[in-house]
């Protein structure tokens, strides 16, 4: 049996972006994109709030601001996992998030389970809320209803932190298929590329100055 073509919502909405920047990045990998000053800051973040609800460890002072935030969630009634690594194979069940099998990956920030409901945050550091997409929640929320078979509702929450907005949705086992189908058509995209091995650029605003794949026609750096 051939390898899965492993995912992430991270690398579908890649895709979906532009499938020649996805192949330069993460077929070819012959492009590597730099680590902003936004990326580390929005990493040193989410170590800091794992510590910090974890174990109590101080949080640094330049993000004291979001010290009442954390605590809101840090006194949330419940089971809490921080960070918490989740990977399904394709028949859709937990496995191992290295196993040569898997299909699906995603981390949430936080997961708080308490009986069958659970909570799930997501931290952003983005300063505008503006052009949240919901459709990580959703992913976690579908594999929660994996690794937590007894969970039957999930409310889910993009916090941004900086921008001081909370993007929130909540999601129920009885809608599991139908979400599953939109997932799976979007990654049945992917595998016909795969297939097909065609990666035709997709032009967009952000290709003049933000792209990082230099050698595109569309790149106004090159």
């Amino acid at each position: 049996m051939s390898k899965p073509i492993s995912w992430s919502y991270s690398s579908i909405k890649l895709f979906d972006q532009c499938p020649k920047k996805y192949y330069h990045l993460r077929v070819a990998k012959d492009v590597v994109e730099p680590e902003t000053d936004a990326m580390n800051y929005g990493t040193l973040f989410h170590e800091a709030a794992e510590l910090y609800i974890k174990d109590g460890t101080p949080i640094p002072p330049q993000f004291n601001f979001a010290v009442d935030a954390l605590n809101n969630l840090k006194n949330l009634e419940g089971e809490k996992h921080c960070e918490f690594m989740m990977a399904l194979n394709e028949n859709l069940e937990p496995c191992d998030f290295k196993s040569p099998d898997v299909w699906w990956r995603g981390i949430a920030d936080l997961i708080v389970i308490k009986g069958d409901e659970a909570r799930c945050l997501d931290y952003k550091t983005g300063k505008s809320a503006k052009y949240a997409d919901k459709g990580q929640l959703e992913l976690m929320a579908l594999a929660i209803f994996k690794y937590f078979p007894y969970v039957k509702k999930v409310k889910a929450g993009l916090l941004f932190v900086v921008a001081r907005a909370f993007i929130k949705d909540s999601y129920s086992i009885e809608n599991e298929s139908k979400l599953w189908g939109k997932w799976i058509a979007e990654h049945n995209r992917l595998k016909i590329a795969f297939k097909t091995d065609v990666w035709n650029p997709r032009p967009s605003g952000l290709c003049k100055k933000h792209c990082s794949v230099l050698e595109c026609a569309h790149n106004g750096r090159n």
